[in-house]
């Protein structure tokens, strides 16, 4: 989905690692919680309180989940992420992404 309709932006950035990695936050007619956001090259760890679908829209990266090897996605890919765990990535280009939070 290129689009998403009928939406509440906030406006307040999500700001981590010193401005290398920003978002804003979305929330869907369905109370649904999406955040939009570019990462700058870098290397970072991020922690989940949900489980979390990453997509990658545009970019190079790699990641990595709890008990598995290093992946790679060029130009655009999705990964999940376990609600209560964390993951690595060393971002090689800028990367655009999409990241929604799933509740179960």
């Amino acid at each position: 989905m290129s689009q998403l309709e009928n939406v509440t932006l906030i406006k307040e950035a999500n700001v981590y690692f010193d401005g290398k990695v920003t978002s804003r936050a979305v929330i869907l007619s369905d109370g649904t919680k999406k955040t939009l956001g570019i990462m700058l090259p870098g290397e970072y760890e991020f922690s989940t309180d949900l489980k979390e679908e990453m997509e990658i829209l545009a970019g190079h990266l790699e990641y990595k989940l709890t008990g598995e090897g290093w992946q790679t996605i060029e130009g655009s890919g999705v990964f999940y992420v376990p609600a209560q765990d964390k993951f690595q990535l060393k971002v090689h280009t800028v990367t655009d992404y999409c990241c929604s939070y799933i509740k179960e």
